[in-house]
């Protein structure tokens, strides 16, 4: 905050050198608007850096020599951190805030009988000039605390570049401001070598160097040499037989800007300081004045260095921005000759770029599991509670825990990335985590176990699970070290973003169930399992077909009039054992009875 403070007061200062004012009367004045406006505005920022200077007399430091030992020793004493800001930056902060041109303006200009309007504001712009030094030097040792402190000016390399571009911007304001000062200065100086002269003439009027104020303009002695003097055609830029030679300042005078308006004269001083700060000055014709040859001099230089500044400054802020994109492009270079080397399919090598391509779309380059390793437990937790606390709820076996339990839940599911057409797990593959989808499609099947004409296939959504054995696995009292087999087989049908929860962490978090009724357990599981909802379906199924060839072997004996067989009949017909079903084994299941209190 405080450092846009002191950019905004940097832009203000100089707008004190706008304050004279010339015209065709051949005579100088004070901007009175302006100067109000200004002044106000620097009382403004000048509470701010009084209450910046008070924060400081307030602010702990760290003892160096606390340093040396490996512990930092934070130091609170008043007296010990008055003397640190004494003895470090406050003679800088105590002249960056003396309001030096309030008092000028306020208090030493009014007091004053005999001054020019001249020697006023020349004096005004000298005591502004100096004063910005240390108010630019206070940036500096700021900007340092903020690059060491969080290694960054701005968040995002476009306020970066902003910034930089500011500073550029403001280095052209200064520039500019100091262009109009100088040019008013060096017209200023023509007309009181012209009026020197004219005070050496034996007839009347002769010029009295306080013609050149405008207060004086109601004056007959004033007027009467006006309308005699040669002081406009001998101080007039456009004349090219003037001995006086204004220079780089001559279009101060042939643009008409010293008595424009001050929105006017302000962009094209901003205007001129840009364009010859970014041609190093190469465009400025200069005099044999040596003022004006030193300031040409300075601003080629200035503008060599500040171009250069700024232009490193903006390239570091944009190629931060696109560093992840070159990372990634590396990434895909080395996996494309890692595939070329291993002579990998193409199918496969497309496969492979598939899945690179998403996951860099998915996470943008960043390794959330790092993140999230580097930060304290409790904060974790609360990340993970909040990103899959909803996920795992809808899951109903897990909504009947209580939030001890989900959160030992979230708290160990990882992030899973998959592309289209991608198998999960294979029928008869052991299965090591489940799966509960947020974003995509999974298909999951089953032929139980490769059986002859029995297919059974679900669609699963965002909010569904896979991977159940893992969960009667270790839910099993006494489980054993293999993995269960997968029942079914998993494939993507679109991209799918999941979290995943591996047997080592289920298994941990099923050791906590005991606090469970079993009864709610054993229907939440056997309701809601996709293998359990199969082998339902399939009974019910062969438990019809066995009803409807009894019904229709009772229906053919009718018609034959075979009343008295029918016990016989009856009694060949195979019972529901025996009929020649395809079986579907019943899943197994924890034995709840084991976590009843």
């Amino acid at each position: 905050m405080f450092l846009y403070v002191c950019i905004a007061a940097l832009f203000l200062d100089p707008l004190y050198f706008y304050f004279p004012i010339t015209g065709d009367q051949a005579c100088m004045q004070t901007d009175i608007t302006l100067g109000i406006f200004v002044t106000f505005s620097r009382t403004v920022a000048d509470l701010f850096f009084v209450f910046h200077m008070f924060l400081k007399f307030r602010t702990a430091f760290i003892s160096p020599n606390s340093r040396v030992y490996g512990r930092k020793e934070l130091v609170t004493d008043p007296h010990q951190i008055a003397s640190r800001y004494l003895k470090s930056n406050f003679i800088i902060d105590l002249l960056a805030t003396l309001p030096l041109p309030q008092t000028v303006v306020w208090l030493v200009i009014p007091s004053l009988k005999n001054s020019t309007v001249a020697h006023v504001n020349h004096t005004l712009s000298l005591i502004v000039l100096i004063q910005f030094i240390p108010r630019l030097f206070q940036i500096f040792p700021l900007q340092r605390r903020i690059l060491k402190t969080s290694g960054l000016i701005a968040k995002t390399a476009l306020a970066g570049a902003l910034y930089n571009l500011g500073s550029y911007m403001l280095a052209s304001h200064v520039l500019g401001a100091s262009w109009y000062v100088s040019s008013i200065q060096r017209q200023y100086e023509c007309w009181r070598i012209t009026c020197k002269k004219e005070m050496n003439r034996t007839h009347s009027p002769s010029c009295n160097p306080s013609f050149l104020d405008c207060g004086t303009m109601l004056q007959r002695e004033r007027q009467a040499w006006f309308k005699r003097t040669r002081l406009l055609t001998n101080c007039d830029a456009l004349n090219d037989k003037n001995q006086f030679q204004f220079g780089m300042f001559a279009d101060a005078f042939t643009d008409h800007v010293s008595s424009a308006h001050f929105f006017q004269k302000y962009f094209y001083c901003l205007w001129w300081g840009l364009k010859n700060l970014s041609s190093y000055g190469q465009n400025l014709q200069t005099s044999t004045y040596s003022g004006e040859t030193l300031f040409s001099s300075f601003i080629c230089i200035a503008g060599l260095i500040l171009f250069a500044h700024l232009i490193g400054n903006m390239q570091n802020y944009l190629q931060s921005n696109t560093a992840r994109v070159e990372e990634w492009r590396l990434k895909q270079k080395d996996t494309e000759e890692w595939m070329n080397h291993r002579q990998l399919p193409p199918e496969l090598q497309q496969r492979v770029r598939r899945f690179v391509q998403y996951k860099w779309l998915a996470t943008r380059g960043v390794d959330e599991e790092a993140i999230l390793r580097a930060l304290p437990l409790d904060i974790r937790r609360q990340i993970q509670r909040h990103l899959c606390l909803d996920i795992v709820r809808r899951v109903p076996f897990f909504g009947q825990m209580d939030d001890q339990l989900l959160d030992a839940i979230c708290e160990r599911l990882v992030s899973s990335l998959n592309t289209k057409d991608t198998y999960v797990v294979r029928e008869g593959d052991p299965v090591r985590e489940m799966l509960f989808i947020i974003r995509g499609q999974v298909e999951s099947s089953t032929t139980d176990g490769g059986r002859t004409g029995f297919f059974n296939s679900i669609t699963l959504r965002p909010g569904d699970f896979c991977g159940e054995e893992l969960l009667t696995w270790a839910l099993m009292a006494t489980s054993s070290l293999n993995l269960p087999s997968s029942t079914r087989t998993v494939k993507t049908i679109t991209e799918v973003e999941a979290f995943a929860l591996r047997a080592e962490d289920l298994k941990f978090v099923a050791s906590q169930f005991k606090r469970l009724h079993s009864k709610k357990l054993q229907h939440a599981f056997r309701y809601y399992s996709h293998q359990w909802r199969a082998w339902g379906a399939n009974f019910i199924q062969a438990a019809w077909r066995r009803h409807r060839k009894r019904k229709l072997a009772m229906e053919l004996l009718d018609k034959e009039n075979l009343k008295g067989m029918v016990r016989k009949v009856t009694i060949k017909i195979p019972d529901a054992g025996n009929l020649k079903m395809p079986k579907m084994f019943k899943p197994t299941e924890p034995d709840f009875s084991t976590f009843q209190d």
